[in-house]
């Protein structure tokens, strides 16, 4: 989604909420404005919510008009998040949150918000499910990738060779997922460790079953750059069978990582295009 096209704002209303653990909460979206919506084909469907500045307000919620009315400091602020679920029969669409205290905007938000507040957003996009002829599967990612390596082994075929591994906090963070065969994560505790450190020693260390993996690999840029660079470089992962990005950057706000993030993916794909 370019950041100057006009697009349509989605209209939804918190139906209800939900403390999942001690860092995560999950909010549950309804109302007749998602009678439109559609999901299904990706498990790692995403939105884009629509956040105005404190104070500011808005005519109408046309982001055209909204760009060319007002100055880009009181344009609204967008936060990503992945639909953990889609319910087309009753038009419930759930999103998980992480939240540390008042750290960020939609994580505080979404600890307070209540039962029958509008919510505006952009979506939904989304680019990977699991390959179902892929000789092995391999999903990692931190908290904020844990909603859609969820809704990816929620999805794995029956029989799948599936590996996941989830970095969180410590033990009170771990949820209840797993494949349709019962095959769940390996939860790596990061106990006040530098984040994704543990998920670098584990994929680094781990045997691969076989060279046809098709792999997930999503959380921050750091670790998500030197997982990149092992998977493309020491284990020969084409990048057609490799969904990777960072969500977040450690000391990058929202909108200063958006702003630097594909200039960012692009030299790192070109630095291990030269290393190759």
């Amino acid at each position: 989604m370019a950041e100057g096209r006009a697009r349509t704002v989605g209209t939804a209303v918190v139906v209800r909420t939900e403390r999942l653990t001690p860092h995560m909460v999950r909010l549950v979206l309804g109302g007749d404005g998602l009678a439109d919506f559609g999901a299904g084909e990706f498990t790692d469907h995403y939105i884009k919510l629509l956040f105005p500045p404190e104070g500011v307000t808005y005519a109408s919620w046309d982001l055209e008009a909204i760009r060319s009315s007002h100055p880009r400091d009181e344009w609204p602020r967008q936060r990503a998040y992945t639909v953990r679920a889609w319910d087309a029969a009753h038009h419930e669409l759930t999103l998980d949150f992480v939240v540390h205290g008042d750290e960020g905007l939609a994580g505080p938000w979404a600890a307070r918000v209540q039962p029958g507040e509008t919510v505006r957003f952009l979506g939904p996009g989304g680019a990977y499910a699991p390959d179902p002829t892929a000789g092995w599967h391999l999903l990692v990612g931190d908290e904020s990738a844990l909603p859609a390596i969820a809704a990816a082994m929620e999805r794995m075929p029956v029989g799948a060779d599936v590996r996941a591994f989830v970095e969180v906090e410590g033990p009170r963070d771990e949820q209840k997922i797993a494949t349709p065969d019962g095959v769940v994560p390996v939860w790596l505790h990061r106990a006040g460790r530098p984040v994704g450190e543990a998920l670098v020693e584990a994929i680094t260390s781990l045997e691969f079953p076989s060279p046809d993996v098709h792999a997930f690999v999503h959380g921050e840029a750091g670790f998500v750059k030197d997982l990149r660079r092992h998977l493309r470089m020491e284990r020969g992962v084409p990048r057609e069978r490799l969904s990777i990005s960072g969500y977040w950057r450690l000391g990058e706000t929202d909108e200063g990582w958006r702003a630097i993030k594909r200039d960012w993916n692009a030299s790192v794909e070109a630095e291990q295009e030269r290393a190759a």
